[in-house]
């Protein structure tokens, strides 16, 4: 187009801000932000605002909070804003109405390689499997969550003791960049999308929301299985076990290759360097960890004051 587009962005924490700045960065004309109502959060349940909406007050930004999507109001208010194009990174599904309104279409980021790890949890479902590599994806909205033409893509490692916290903080700034790039190739008509179905994959992974029982350890899997377990849900939710009665979240660990002597599951110490819990085929040794009722710290800290 011959025209800098008028965007509508959608999304609501962090990992939306360092795509919504690369476009206002960019000097694209950002006409509205689209994020999550104010929710109430913490212990003292105080209304807190998204990543999102604090960035759009700052820099001046139309904001609309709808509580619905479907909203006679927030469809009309989308309308008279007459956007060239919707860009969508970590927000709620859309209705047709809404993805299917600008001329242009509606573009997703999402944290995999297509089509592989559709769905809400792609970062910690790559690293929990294990995976090497993971990426970023580009891609116009239609029906079906996460299986519109592809636009972009871009590959990123994952290092073997490295956590989905990590790599999602990589991946924030990957995206951004291929975000604008996909913007400027579909402005200069140099993009053309390309249908998931044309991707050669023979079994695809998906990437489900994570539920509590998707955390608790299993302490009769390998120890590398249970190490990625680990690495995949931290920060959060964090993997869990059980130690004298009380929730033990596992944020880092490192394997010992030795055979164990021990049931699986249970652990040995020296009550000041290591704690480690025997798996089928070795130790896990916790680095990092937080029991219930304490803060998140090193294992050297944690051994000082526990009561084995």
């Amino acid at each position: 187009m011959d025209r800098s587009p008028r965007i509508i962005f959608m999304g609501t924490p962090e990992f939306a801000v360092a795509s919504l700045d690369a476009i206002v960065q960019a000097g694209y004309e950002v006409v509205a932000v689209v994020t999550a109502p104010d929710r109430p959060a913490g212990r003292g349940m105080k209304m807190s605002q998204s990543a999102v909406k604090k960035y759009a007050v700052e820099h001046g930004l139309h904001l609309l909070q709808p509580d619905k999507l479907r909203s006679p109001e927030f469809i009309d208010e989308l309308r008279s804003l007459r956007a060239d194009l919707q860009v969508v990174v970590a927000f709620r599904m859309l209705p047709e109405i809404v993805w299917n309104m600008p001329p242009m279409g509606t573009i997703n980021l999402h944290g995999s390689l297509l089509p592989h790890y559709r769905g809400a949890a792609p970062i910690n479902r790559a690293v929990m499997n294990g995976e090497r590599e993971t990426g970023v994806t580009t891609f116009k909205l239609q029906h079906e969550i996460d299986t519109g033409d592809i636009l972009l893509q871009e590959r990123l490692p994952i290092g073997e003791d490295e956590t989905a916290g990590e790599v999602h903080d990589r991946m924030m700034l990957t995206g951004a960049r291929v975000l604008t790039e996909t913007i400027r190739g579909l402005c200069d008509g140099s993009l053309k999308g390309m249908p998931q179905s044309s991707v050669p994959v023979k079994d695809l992974l998906p990437a489900p929301r994570i539920f509590t029982e998707d955390c608790r350890i299993d302490w009769n899997q390998s120890c590398l299985k249970i190490h990625d377990l680990v690495r995949g849900l931290s920060p959060v939710p964090g993997a869990f076990t059980v130690l004298n009665g009380k929730i033990l979240k596992i944020y880092r660990s490192a394997i010992v290759k030795e055979s164990p002597a021990d049931t699986a599951g249970s652990y040995r110490t020296d009550g000041k360097h290591y704690l480690q819990f025997a798996c089928s085929d070795g130790y896990l040794s916790v680095t990092e960890l937080q029991l219930e009722g304490r803060k998140r710290m090193g294992v050297e800290e944690f051994l000082r004051g526990f009561q084995g």
